[in-house]
């Protein structure tokens, strides 16, 4: 589904990724996770095309995009919630949601009911602004905004940051949920136990290096150690 193929990225004259590849295969939930500052924010924008790499390429669903423009790579199927949510404050979580489905130039009621399913609450604060939802309210809204747009691909940048644990568990289900439906999840995540519950494979960066991946159950006590623990 996603190939990130010996991807380098400088910024402000400054090596940020350092040949990262990764291979993220279709209906799985890939989990990357790092220190803070280790390039793993930088890795999902090369991807959503918000960065350009300085060598390597952006394989998605068969098709080279690493030249492809942020809105071209949004329409051929892969949906992005950044860390911070990027909601619209002072916009209705309606109108929130609204701007999800004019990304994807169309209304779907069945595409809003799947929304409304996942995450009830949602539909009770319609009328609500979007910053006076919660912090896990608004990751909510997030995600559904970015459903809307009916990604092959879901790329989810800390979801469960400051978040309370009964909204981290209904974000957890739904993931589970979205990949029975055949969409593809990458995230970055911080909250170990997440990742282990959800993931199918994982990634470890270090100083923009890959320093370790392979199937969540390699996941273990020792690598952790090694290249996660503070």
């Amino acid at each position: 589904m996603l190939s990130v193929d010996k991807v380098s990225i400088s910024l402000g004259g400054s090596r940020i990724l350092r040949d990262v590849s990764l291979e993220v295969g279709a209906n799985h939930v890939f989990c990357l996770m790092g220190r803070n500052g280790v390039g793993k924010t930088t890795t999902l924008k090369s991807v959503v095309g918000l960065y350009k790499p300085n060598s390597g390429r952006v394989v998605f669903d068969g098709h080279d995009i690493s030249r492809m423009p942020p809105e071209g790579r949004a329409r051929a199927g892969i949906g992005y919630v950044p860390q911070g949510r990027g909601i619209f404050p002072h916009l209705t979580v309606e109108e929130n949601l609204s701007i999800g489905a004019v990304a994807k130039r169309k209304k779907s009621k069945e595409a809003l009911e799947r929304v409304y399913s996942l995450f009830p609450i949602i539909k009770d604060f319609l009328a609500r602004k979007g910053g006076m939802l919660s912090g896990g309210q608004q990751q909510q809204l997030a995600i559904g905004r970015a459903l809307l747009t009916e990604p092959k691909l879901l790329i989810l940048d800390e979801p469960t940051e400051g978040i309370q644990p009964n909204i981290i568990d209904q974000i957890g289900e739904a993931i589970k949920l979205l990949r029975k439906e055949s969409i593809t999840i990458l995230l970055v995540e911080q909250y170990l136990e997440f990742c282990k519950e959800l993931a199918d494979n994982f990634a470890i960066l270090d100083r923009g290096s890959v320093v370790a991946q392979g199937p969540v159950a390699d996941l273990t006590d020792q690598v952790v150690k090694q290249h996660l623990t503070v």
